[in-house]
């Protein structure tokens, strides 16, 4: 259904080309449309924070490339847990709706803007977006923007950069992961927990110690030494296998266990935050269940830290490439990421391909923890139909 609704797509941009835009192209599921002068896209539009019926497939118009931008034709788009807390507003400073979600993408290049160099029109590319990705077209700045392995799927690439880099940031940048370290990971199933565990892999002998649903548990058994269920008590688990704890906390959770995170840190270990799904809790923002989690956080207390020579850190990709410009640090961490990914050292883990006008099942499955590994909207993929 995907190809025929592409090869629809196709013919019906060659139609409005052949009769000068006088035709309007009816019942394509994934074309450009134009309309006067003005070229338009699909693209999932959120129109106000709050719950899944705040998101639509609308007609925007198509951008065009800036100075030192390029433009490309997407295929593929990333879902992240931080979609769920922008749908909500949840997050600091966040932008006015409506706007178009999404960070992360892979396409094909379309189109170079003035000054672009290293890049050809055709050219397979993952490229990070500082929103607006959920579209069949973007324009992001060169710097945000690497080619694909050859042998990498146009949704694979959709799942690499934010998790892999976050994965690989952390451990190696921030906690300096060496041979024989323990490391402790929440939410192992998903696309940043299975980034870390892979890449953990890469270093010998280390062990790392994960949280999941117990569904996922046969799935992903292979990747994490030592497997716990989600809902158990971990910390008394991971002190009987290991008394004096961990060397690395990768915390995606925050609440109550950012207390129990450094309760499991051994001396000169390094708890990190990344995250904070547990005040996500329904639908739409709660400030109860807000107020609640920053309650269940344990107050840090400097001297605290320096008694028992442990590290607190927080890592935000999205910040850090958007708001603190370390886009050429980014960029050499994702040369060695690709360079692990063509040694067959990792592989990015996709759950389910959605249509764009699926979009909320797919957040909803997120929201309900259900995927392992990352979950992509495939812009050529026509919908589900709906069995009766």
């Amino acid at each position: 259904m995907a190809k025929e609704g592409a090869q629809r797509a196709e013919e019906t941009e060659q139609m409005i080309e052949k009769e000068g835009g006088k035709e309007a192209a009816e019942g394509s599921a994934a074309g450009s449309l134009r309309a006067g002068d003005t070229k338009e896209m699909r693209a999932v539009v959120l129109s106000g924070f709050g719950g899944l019926n705040k998101l639509r497939v609308s007609k925007k118009a198509m951008p065009e490339p800036q100075e030192g931008e390029l433009k490309i034709r997407v295929k593929a788009c990333g879902l992240n847990f931080i979609d769920l807390m922008v749908r909500q507003g949840n997050i600091d400073n966040p932008p006015k709706t409506p706007l178009v979600p999404g960070f992360e993408c892979s396409g094909i290049v379309e189109a170079l803007g003035d000054s672009v160099k290293g890049f050809e029109i055709g050219d397979r590319v993952m490229a990070f977006v500082n929103y607006n990705a959920w579209a069949e077209v973007v324009c992001t700045p060169v710097e945000f923007v690497y080619k694909i392995p050859d042998d990498m799927s146009f949704s694979e690439a959709a799942a690499f950069p934010m998790n892999f880099v976050t994965a690989y940031m952390m451990l190696f940048e921030v906690a300096n992961l060496r041979e024989g370290m323990s490391v402790l990971v929440h939410s192992a199933g998903g696309g940043v927990g299975q980034a870390v565990a892979q890449l953990c892999s890469t270093i010998p002998n280390v062990t790392v110690f994960g949280t999941a649903s117990s569904f996922k548990h046969e799935a992903i058994k292979d990747s994490v030494t030592h497997l716990f269920d989600r809902n158990a008590d971990y910390v008394q688990e991971v002190k009987r296998i290991s008394t004096d704890g961990v060397d690395i906390v990768l915390d995606c959770l925050c609440g109550e266990n950012t207390g129990k995170g450094l309760s499991l840190l051994k001396p000169l270990g390094t708890y990190i935050l990344y995250g904070s799904s547990n005040m996500v809790t329904g639908e739409t923002k709660s400030f109860f269940s807000f107020a609640k989690s920053w309650w269940q956080v344990e107050k840090v207390n400097p001297i605290k830290l320096y008694e028992e020579n442990k590290v607190i850190a927080g890592f935000s990709l999205l910040n850090l490439l958007f708001k603190q410009n370390r886009g050429g640090l980014i960029k050499g961490v994702m040369d060695k990421l690709l360079n692990l990914y063509n040694n067959k050292k990792i592989k990015p883990m996709v759950d389910s391909l959605w249509a764009l006008e699926e979009v909320k099942e797919a957040m909803q499955r997120i929201h309900d923890r259900g995927n392992i590994g990352k979950l992509i909207l495939d812009v050529e993929k026509a919908p589900t139909p709906l069995v009766s």
